[in-house]
């Protein structure tokens, strides 16, 4: 396929800042961030970490949906479909099916959050069978898919933390090949016990609100949340006359092959995804105008994605943020929430702010941007790091 890039004709979001996408932009205008201790279930760290939650029930979720109870949605399934009606609804879709459409989701959660709630009873009381099958993470894909009523590829991306990113990749391959007209990609992850006690084991949980790129940052804050792009064609964009709010112009993936869950110091893995990326957009590193970070604020991550940064950017490294500190790492939905922050700060011409920053790490020479800055962007790029060493970075360019 020639032309600019693949078109992102619609937008969906919801997280702990805001439940659409003009609640998000207005949160981050605001520079308010969505952290909080947790209240949607009961844990022995309650006190002691901050995350990033939504402030709705499953019940209020599901009631927001329209659906029927007694239904097997989980809180990821609910999560994404929130996001995914929005998507659509941005795209001006009316039938999800009048063209060769796929579904391509991303968790790393599932289920988890009800198999925990109930597994200790499933063998006792038959009415929580029906969150059995809900376990896998392919399920929230296909409830979602069932929401819609998509009837064409649905499939299941979880590669940790860069599992969204993978799902844009992934969409986008498919338009390009000529495969499919349009793609629903992104990610969805709703907050569990086993998440939360998970990363305390492996202590990179903050104590308080996290601070990326900070000599003295202590961890991650975990997050929860939903967003989802809508990908079509440019042949069905001139086709059809439709708006398109930016275009993905590039993306790259690779493996780090370090650790199952530390990023080399030197960054490889992060430096190739982005090396690749610019490859296919294409573009020069200079051309970059803005780095939406991965920024998990862990000291690991925050040291090795800035060295990867200097040496793809070399003496010029372009303004740069994380916007975990407003939603919390929100796992496989981040590349996705994060993508759609990039495509607002195309759209609206803002650079969000890096919050909580205070004193620039003694191992780089790098500050990130510590107020909202309002100037005209072209090319924003996006990274999402996961477990396993598997980094992807995305590009997208102003419509």
């Amino acid at each position: 396929m020639t032309g600019r890039g693949v078109a992102v004709t619609g937008i969906g979001i919801i997280s702990s800042i805001g439940n659409t996408v003009e609640e998000n932009l207005q949160t981050i205008l605001a520079g308010k961030h969505g952290l909080s201790r947790i209240a949607n279930f009961p844990t022995r760290l309650q006190e002691y970490i901050w995350v990033g939650e939504i402030k709705h029930s499953n019940e209020a979720l599901s009631d927001s949906l329209g659906l029927t109870s007694p239904h097997a949605f989980t809180r990821t399934a609910l999560l994404g479909a929130c996001a995914v009606r929005q998507a659509l609804e941005s795209a001006n879709v009316q039938d999800v099916c009048d063209l060769r459409t796929g579904l391509i989701s991303s968790t790393s959660v599932g289920g988890m959050d009800y198999t925990e709630r109930y597994g200790m009873t499933y063998l006792t009381s038959s009415e929580w069978h029906r969150y059995i099958p809900s376990h896998p993470a392919g399920d929230s894909t296909h409830k979602i898919a069932q929401y819609i009523g998509i009837k064409g590829l649905v499939t299941t991306v979880s590669t940790a933390c860069s599992s969204a990113a993978n799902a844009i990749m992934m969409g986008a391959r498919l338009i390009r090949s000529g495969r499919l007209d349009r793609v629903i990609v992104g990610g969805t992850d709703g907050l569990s016990k086993f998440t939360v006690n998970g990363f305390h084991a492996l202590m990179i949980l903050a104590d308080a609100p996290c601070q990326p790129f900070d000599m003295h940052r202590k961890g991650l804050n975990l997050g929860e949340g939903a967003a989802y792009l809508v990908l079509e064609s440019e042949e069905i964009v001139q086709r059809e006359g439709k708006g398109v709010l930016a275009y993905l112009t590039g993306y790259g993936n690779a493996n780090d092959a370090f650790h199952q869950t530390a990023s080399s110091e030197n960054g490889e893995g992060a430096f190739l995804a982005m090396e690749k990326a610019l490859a296919v957009a294409q573009l020069t590193p200079h051309a970059i105008d803005y780095v939406n970070a991965h920024g998990t604020a862990t000291p690991n991550n925050d040291l090795s994605e800035g060295r990867a940064m200097q040496r793809i950017f070399k003496n010029t490294v372009p303004p740069f943020s994380s916007t975990k500190p407003f939603t919390g790492h929100t796992l496989a939905a981040a590349g996705a929430i994060e993508a759609v922050y990039s495509i607002l700060a195309l759209q609206q011409g803002i650079i969000p702010a890096n919050l909580h920053f205070d004193t620039p790490m003694e191992e780089l020479d790098l500050i990130p941007e510590t107020e909202t800055q309002h100037q005209s962007l072209s090319h924003v790029l996006s990274n999402s790091f996961g477990f396993g060493g598997n980094c992807s970075s995305l590009i997208f360019s102003k419509a």
